[in-house]
């Protein structure tokens, strides 16, 4: 019973802990909060709590990651079941988009996801576990085969930067939702969905447009 009531509130700490630091990160950077403060704006009066508890910073970026990775993942499985073998690009930009739209939506505001992952992957050191934590799930790699192959003419270099302005594009039109919302600001598009539909809009336009050839 002792051991049960030691894990329960281990597990609520931990919870505390990843919160605070979600949200720090998300309006500071990660770079710019220390442990302490996470400690402290957690409720911990140890300020050795997150090492106890994560180890590293970059453990605790990990943590956060999955947190909310695993969850998308499961709605991108879902979507990139029903899409199969499309042909169609929108099909697959959609499977990209939306399963992290609607994942906001369910989570209400406010949320500190988004802007937490624009801010770590423009910190290069934990850009890398944003990326293995994410952007290499398998659901997402299936997305991204699914798409490869609606453009089969698109010469590699242009494949490789047009997958780099929709990452860029998707992460940080989200992380900007997110703020506008948590600030009470208004929104270009009323609901996540809606935001998803622009999203998908732009991103498809980008993949079709043509290629300069020098």
């Amino acid at each position: 019973m002792a051991r049960t009531a030691g894990s329960t509130r281990a597990a609520a700490t931990r919870e505390l802990i990843l919160s605070a630091a979600e949200r720090l990160f998300a309006e500071h950077g990660v770079a710019a909060v220390s442990n302490r403060q996470v400690s402290e704006a957690a409720g911990q009066g140890n300020n050795t709590a997150v090492g106890y508890h994560f180890g590293s910073k970059a453990d605790l970026v990990r943590a956060i990651m999955r947190k909310h990775s695993g969850p998308i993942e499961e709605l991108r499985g879902e979507m990139v079941a029903a899409v199969g073998d499309s042909s169609d690009v929108r099909d697959w930009v959609a499977c990209v988009v939306r399963p992290s739209t609607r994942y906001f939506a369910d989570l209400g505001a406010p949320t500190w996801f988004g802007r937490f992952g624009a801010q770590a992957m423009t910190d290069p050191a934990y850009r890398e576990i944003v990326v293995s934590e994410s952007l290499n799930s398998p659901a997402l790699l299936r997305a991204t085969d699914g798409l490869n192959s609606c453009l089969p003419d698109l010469p590699l270099e242009v494949r490789l930067e047009r997958r780099d302005m929709a990452r860029q594009l998707m992460v940080h039109m989200i992380a900007e939702r997110e703020r506008a919302l948590a600030e009470g600001e208004s929104t270009p598009r009323a609901t996540w969905e809606d935001a998803a539909n622009g999203l998908i809009d732009g991103i498809v336009g980008m993949w079709l447009a043509p290629v300069t050839v020098h």
